[in-house]
C-alpha cells in the first residue's frame, strides 16, 4: 500500500497552497504530509490557498476545442474550412456542462480552497471530495453549464472514503453527468479527465492518459490539514492532475464518467507551473455513488455523518509523552466565541475525555463527536497545564464539515 498525498485544492488565486504538493482533486484542500505511491509522492488535486495573498499561476489546458469561423471578402462571405474536432475535445464538450467548480471559505483558517464537483440530479445535487470540502465554513458551486453560482450546503460526507454530497441552494433545471460502469474498466483503456484545475474557473482543464492498474490501495494525505485516510479499490492512471481537479470526472473516450478524481503523485513546482505526475487515482463510480446514495437517503453511520457538524473550536495537536508511548490531545488552539472558549479552555489544556470515553489523540475526539450535530450537549474533561482537573456540558455550534 503507497502513501499518495491529496492534489492541491487550489484557493481562489489569492495565495498558492503553502508547500502542497499534488494532492486529490478536490476544495479545501487536503491533509498530511506526503507520502509515496508505487511512483513516489503523491498529493490530492485539491487545492488551498491563504486569503492574505496573491499568486499566478500557469495552466496549460490539454484538449481545447475548436470551433469555426468566417472569412470576409469585398464581395463574398464564406464559412472557413472546419478543422477537425478531436474525440477529446467532443468529450470535454458534452461532459463538462454537467461540472461545478467548488469554492470553500476556510473561516476558522482564513483560507480558500477550490476543486471540482459533478453534477448528480438536476435539482442540484453534487458529488465531491470530503477533503474538497473539509474544514469549510461556507462552500459555493459555479455552474459549468449556466455560469450561475449557488451558495450549497453539505448533505453529508464520509471522510473515510473521501466523499461528500452538496445541495446547490435553489438550484433547478441543471445539467447532470453520464455515470458509467467502473467495473467494466479495464488496463490500458484510455481516460479523460476534466476539473477545476488551478481553481481558475470556467472551461474546465483536460487532461488524458490511461488506466495502469485497477483495485489499488493508498494511503491518502492532505498536506494543508496534516491529516490522512486509507482508500482502497481504486483506479489508477497516468493522467496528469492538478491541483483543483479534485472532485472531477474521470471519464472514457465515450464521455461516461468511471471515477472521481481524488489523489496523485506528482513532483509539481508552482512557479513554474511544471508538473512530472507519475501516478493519479480515482475513485470508482461506483463506490462514490453508493457512499453518496446513503448520504442522500439520510442514513448516518460510523463514517457518514448526515448534515452539519458540530463544533467544540478547538484545533488539537497530538503529544507524545517522553519517555513512554503514551499520547495525548493536546489543545493548540481555542477560537474565541465558541463553545470551549466559552467554557474556559485555553491553549495548553489536555483534553482526557468526551462523555466519559477516554481520549487521547485528534482522531479519537473526531471520532467521538462524529455523531454530534449543532445543539447536542456533550460532557468533556481536561486537565490544565498545572495539571487541576476541569469538566463541564457544552452545547456544539455549527461548524465546519470534518
Amino acid at each position: 500500500m503507497g502513501t499518495i498525498d491529496r492534489l492541491p485544492i487550489p484557493g481562489s488565486a489569492q495565495e498558492p497552497p503553502p508547500s502542497m504538493p499534488w494532492q486529490p482533486p478536490g476544495g479545501p484542500g487536503g491533509d498530511g504530509e506526503a507520502g509515496s505511491g508505487p511512483g513516489g509522492p503523491v498529493r490530492r488535486p485539491g487545492h488551498r490557498r491563504r486569503v492574505t495573498v496573491i499568486a499566478a499561476c500557469v495552466v496549460l489546458v490539454l484538449g481545447a476545442g475548436l470551433g469555426t469561423g468566417l472569412a470576409l471578402s469585398s464581395s463574398t462571405t464564406r464559412a472557413a474550412p472546419k478543422k477537425p474536432v478531436s474525440r477529446t475535445s467532443a468529450v470535454a464538450a458534452a461532459v463538462d456542462p454537467g461540472l461545478v467548480d467548488v469554492v470553500a471559505t476556510l473561516g476558522y483558517q482564513n483560507a480558500l480552497s477550490e476543486g471540482t464537483g459533478m453534477v448528480l440530479t438536476s435539482s442540484g445535487e453534487v458529488l465531491t471530495n470530503n477533503h474538497v470540502i473539509d474544514g469549510a465554513t461556507s462552500v459555493k458551486v459555479t455552474d459549468v453549464g449556466s455560469g450561475h453560482t449557488y451558495t450549497a450546503a453539505v448533505i453529508g460526507y464520509d471522510d473515510s472514503a473521501d466523499v461528500a454530497v452538496l445541495q446547490a441552494q435553489g438550484a433547478s433545471g441543471l445539467k447532470t453527468v453520464t455515470l458509467g460502469l467502473s467495473s467494466k474498466v479495464t488496463i490500458g483503456e484510455a481516460v479523460i479527465a476534466l476539473g477545476n484545475a488551478e481553481g481558475k474557473g470556467g472551461t474546465p482543464a483536460v487532461a488524458t492518459g490511461k488506466v495502469t492498474a485497477l483495485n489499488e490501495s493508498i494511503t491518502a494525505t492532505d498536506e494543508a490539514e496534516h491529516t490522512s485516510e486509507q482508500l482502497t479499490g481504486l483506479i489508477q492512471t497516468n493522467v496528469p492532475l492538478r491541483s483543483g481537479d479534485s472532485g472531477g470526472p474521470l471519464v472514457t473516450t465515450a464521455g461516461t464518467v468511471i471515477g472521481l478524481d481524488t489523489a496523485a503523485s506528482s513532483e509539481y513546482q508552482f512557479q513554474s507551473s511544471q508538473s512530472s505526475v507519475t501516478e493519479a487515482f480515482a475513485i470508482p463510480i461506483s463506490q462514490a455513488v453508493s457512499v453518496a446514495g446513503q448520504i442522500r437517503a439520510g442514513r448516518a453511520s460510523a463514517t457518514v455523518h448526515i448534515g452539519a457538524a458540530g463544533f467544540l473550536g478547538i484545533e488539537v495537536a497530538e503529544y507524545t509523552v517522553p519517555f513512554s508511548s503514551t499520547t495525548e490531545a493536546v489543545v493548540a488552539r481555542v477560537i474565541p466565541g465558541l463553545p470551549a472558549a466559552s467554557a474556559g479552555m485555553a491553549a495548553g489544556d489536555v483534553i482526557v475525555s468526551i462523555n466519559g470515553h477516554a481520549v487521547t489523540s485528534p482522531s479519537g475526539i473526531q471520532a467521538l463527536l462524529e455523531p454530534y450535530h449543532p445543539g447536542d450537549r456533550v460532557s468533556i474533561s481536561w486537565q490544565d497545564p498545572s495539571g487541576q482537573a476541569h469538566s463541564a456540558t457544552l452545547v456544539l455550534a455549527t461548524g465546519p464539515a470534518e
